[in-house]
């Protein structure tokens, strides 16, 4: 009798299985990764900003007409809900893949998460940067 070469059904299965834990261990870890990613984004942008309300404050004595927001990004927009002499907050809404989640800074530089997706905790003194709200650094 000749030997047949090649895969049982067994081992064939086993190797599915063992392919199906590593992606259901892998993808919410990559998932979360790129939220991270994304959430950078926003944070890069309103330190980016900081210095040139200041800017603008020092050239003026007022943050009353300050309009140098960054540019839109594929994850954020930036607004400025408030600029009244002597403070302003800008704010990152997030939208697509980062939607549910507003990040703001102020004129003395506090940084809060007033709004994220249900199951996240959201923070009056940091830009929150997982559900367990912890802070970025």
């Amino acid at each position: 009798m000749r030997r047949q070469a090649g895969f049982t059904l067994i081992e064939l299965m086993i190797t599915i299985v063992v392919i199906g834990i590593l992606t259901a261990v892998a993808l919410p870890s990559y998932t979360s990764y790129m939220l991270r990613t994304r959430l950078a984004d926003a944070w890069t942008g309103l330190a980016a900003v900081q210095p040139l309300a200041e800017q603008h404050w020092s050239n003026g004595n007022t943050f009353a007409g300050f309009a140098s927001l960054p540019a839109a990004t594929d994850n954020f927009t930036y607004t400025l809900p408030v600029a009244t002499a002597t403070a302003y907050t800008i704010a990152a809404t997030g939208r697509k893949a980062a939607a549910g989640f507003v990040f703001t800074i102020d004129q003395n530089g506090r940084r809060a998460t007033p709004t994220v997706p249900t199951g996240w905790t959201a923070s009056t003194t940091c830009w929150v940067r997982d559900k367990g709200g912890k802070c970025s650094d």
